[in-house]
């Protein structure tokens, strides 16, 4: 039984007795007999009186646990002139002016958080209890290289993207740098937050290319400056010293002087090879700053290739061109993109060594020159992919591992992007360049 109905039934019963007082007193009394009455009807109009305030109160309170219930925080009560109803009336309003502040606070802060999140040029997955994507940023697509309906409600390990299967082995509190196709580094960390009192965890990608590239760079700057400085010392001594020595050969026996000058002129041939060999290492740090000017792509190509023909049929490697119409003229330096070019088509040739295709297709995607670059060598597997563009690493016998290195610091200054992979039956280095049409 409700309260409201209890205390009814205590008045009902209180003026039910009163009647019966009055009853008794038909009979013996009348003219206390109206006293009694007049007392039940005062008391009976009092009682009512005070019911409604007293649950007034109570529906009023009942009103207000629905609007916070609802989640409705803009009504607010008036007071009514009763010091116990003002009381609750002013706590009540208080509290909802509270709750507002701090719902339009969380929200600003929601608002200004997913803004954040949006912008970030690091990438943002979040997971759900069941470690299913809840939530990804464009920083995030564009690193996984899956859009978001491809991403949301998945487990990492259905994904198809090179990141999915470092990141799955991932604790949170963990974190580590890995490789994609192309030269590029990211930093991948997870971590845990609480929800409702239960943990969820996420993931923040970083993109470290370029401070990893500037590093590196640096750093075999400094190698190869050291090294190319030291050596040519010595060289350019060592071989003053020799070609005096032949001066000499006169003097020597006529049966010992062929062989004198045989040997110092294979020490001279060799510590010239030796410069040519770190000039090499030294042109690659001193890739100059692109001067640029139209340049049609297909000619450029054709150009490349002519300088290749006689290695392709000596190698009997068939060489196909493909150009697509209406490729535009671009803005790039023709004799660095030229050094470029040649260095992918020579490593196409070695890795197919003979007896095989090169394939070099240029065309337009969204408005963009590609160049795709394709050849029928072995490939390599998917851990050599991800060391490609690293200075210095090769898997040629006697390589240097500078080509790709050059090739990258060209296409790099070019703002171009570049990706080499090996595909079904083809090793594929497709270049995408700027859309910069003149």
């Amino acid at each position: 039984m409700s309260l409201r109905l209890k205390f009814l039934a205590y008045l009902f019963a209180m003026h039910l007795l009163l009647a019966a007082v009055g009853a008794f007193l038909i009979a013996h009394h009348r003219w206390w007999l109206l006293v009694v009455e007049l007392a039940v009807v005062c008391s009976a109009v009092i009682g009512v009186r005070l019911v409604g305030q007293v649950f007034g109160t109570l529906d009023l309170l009942g009103t207000g646990a629905e609007f916070i219930k609802e989640r409705d925080f803009s009504a607010r009560f008036l007071e009514v002139g009763q010091p116990e109803m003002d009381q609750l009336v002013a706590i009540y309003n208080q509290m909802i002016d509270n709750l507002r502040e701090e719902r339009l606070k969380l929200q600003e802060q929601h608002y200004l958080l997913d803004k954040i999140i949006t912008a970030s040029p690091s990438g943002i997955v979040t997971f759900d209890f069941d470690e299913r994507i809840s939530g990804v940023n464009p920083a995030a697509e564009r690193l996984l290289a899956l859009s978001q309906t491809d991403l949301l409600a998945h487990h990492l390990d259905e994904l198809q993207s090179p990141l999915a299967a470092p990141l799955k082995g991932l604790h949170p509190g963990e974190s580590c740098v890995t490789a994609l196709p192309g030269g590029r580094r990211v930093k991948c960390f997870k971590s845990e937050f609480l929800d409702r009192g239960f943990p969820r965890t996420f993931l923040l990608l970083e993109e470290l290319t370029e401070e990893l590239r500037q590093s590196e760079k640096a750093a075999y700057e400094k190698l190869i400056r050291m090294m190319s400085h030291e050596v040519n010392n010595s060289i350019g001594a060592a071989n003053s010293l020799l070609n005096s020595c032949l001066l000499y050969k006169e003097h020597i026996a006529a049966d010992d002087r062929d062989d004198f000058e045989n040997a110092l002129r294979v020490v001279i041939t060799r510590t010239e090879q030796l410069s040519a060999f770190m000039k090499r290492f030294a042109d690659v740090v001193r890739v100059p700053k692109p001067k640029k000017s139209p340049c049609d792509l297909p000619e450029l190509v054709n150009s490349v290739a002519d300088l290749l023909r006689a290695e392709c049929e000596r190698r009997e490697i068939t060489l196909s061109l493909e150009f697509e119409t209406g490729v535009p003229a671009i803005a790039l330096d023709r004799i660095l993109m030229e050094q470029a070019l040649i260095n992918i088509f020579k490593n196409a040739c070695e890795a197919i060594g003979s007896k095989g295709r090169i394939r070099c297709v240029a065309s337009l995607r969204e408005q963009r020159p590609v160049l795709a670059i394709e050849d029928s060598g072995s490939g390599f597997d998917s851990g050599t992919q991800l060391q490609l563009f690293t200075p210095f690493f090769t898997t040629k016998d006697h390589g240097q591992g500078i080509g790709l290195t050059l090739v990258r610091e060209i296409l790099e200054a070019h703002d171009c992007g570049f990706s080499l992979e090996r595909l079904s039956d083809v090793t594929r280095f497709e270049i995408v360049f700027q859309p910069n049409i003149l």
